[in-house]
């Protein structure tokens, strides 16, 4: 097998050859047909997150079929198409586990940063932790949903049903997907990009936001919700300000600079503030068997696998809308 392998921080991913692996018990082997590039892979090679302490292939938005099973893997097939996810496995015995929490498992494993994943031509996955997705889509237009469309959608939901006017702060590879849901459900989805990104606004539009403008502006009228995908603290009292009495801001990333000070009176009136962690199976059932009623329509930017150091550098830099999906 072949890899874009991270070897330490702050240094850019090396093309490897490795033996092929072969799955372990309750494990298989996904031949990767395509894997997106999350900025929580930017996080992990940018240092943002702590160093795992050994080299590792990044890559938590899997697409592939399966071409080994190991001892004891029932409810999957060779050749079956399957999804692999962050959440790569849980300890199953934690408080939170037994409290149907397990996306705050104190025993992780994530994918593509404490266990190896899909930027490689094939990957183990722990059974339990891989998604049935069928034959409809081809495997570059479904990658993204893996992450940007299940944290999306998590964001989503916490936002609450209640949340008629919801704002998206930072519209990339998340927001584009989760603003299609939203809108589908009814809901007015109003865009944030970075100040003076007319590109990024007129893409919102294109996808039925009712209003696009810069994090610095005030949308038109207050919001029921906010949801922040963007890594910049400075956005949480602006969002704040941005929502009505009673609303809720969702910080969404993994991953967030500094919160700046601001003033009680922005959080005061019941307004409320919350993060998003991880996801849940559920969670991935629930989004995948939703994503194609909604009729999701994924923008993607390919890249080859040998590229991705080019492809997480344009993400970083924000050259592209929508997402960009390693083939290999």
């Amino acid at each position: 097998m072949h890899a874009m392998r991270l070897s330490a921080p702050h240094t850019p991913l090396e093309w490897v050859e490795l033996p092929d692996r072969i799955p372990g018990p309750g494990e298989i082997r996904v031949r990767v047909g395509a894997c997106g590039v999350c900025r929580t892979d930017l996080h992990v090679v940018d240092g943002d997150l702590p160093f795992p302490g050994h080299p590792v292939i990044p890559g938590h938005e899997i697409v592939g079929r399966i071409d080994m099973l190991g001892q004891g893997v029932e409810g999957l097939a060779l050749g079956q198409r399957v999804g692999v996810p962050w959440l790569g496995h849980t300890c199953g015995v934690c408080r939170y586990c037994h409290a149907g929490h397990e996306n705050l498992c104190d025993h992780p494993l994530f994918t593509g940063y404490t266990r190896d994943g899909g930027y490689a031509t094939a990957a183990i996955a722990d059974a339990r932790y891989a998604f049935p997705l069928g034959d409809e889509g081809d495997d570059v237009s479904l990658a993204p949903l893996l992450c940007a469309g299940l944290i999306g959608w998590r964001s989503l939901v916490m936002a609450g049903d209640d949340a008629r006017s919801v704002g998206l702060y930072g519209f990339g590879a998340a927001a584009h997907i989760i603003a299609q849901v939203a809108i589908r459900q009814g809901r007015s989805v109003y865009g944030f990009t970075r100040p003076g990104d007319g590109t990024t606004q007129d893409f919102a539009r294109s996808l039925g936001a009712v209003w696009a403008g810069g994090s610095d502006e005030p949308p038109p009228q207050p919001l029921d919700a906010a949801i922040i995908f963007a890594p910049v603290g400075a956005l949480v009292p602006a969002a704040l300000r941005a929502v009505r009495k009673g609303g809720r801001v969702v910080c969404a990333g993994i991953h967030m600079s500094d919160i700046p000070s601001f003033p009680y009176d922005l959080l005061w009136e019941e307004r409320q503030l919350v993060s998003v962690a991880n996801l849940t199976r559920q969670d991935g059932i629930d989004f995948l068997s939703l994503a194609p009623k909604a009729g999701i329509r994924t923008q993607t930017t390919r890249y080859a696998l040998r590229d991705a150091n080019q492809a997480l550098a344009d993400l970083r830099a924000g050259r592209f809308e929508g997402a960009a999906v390693l083939v290999p």
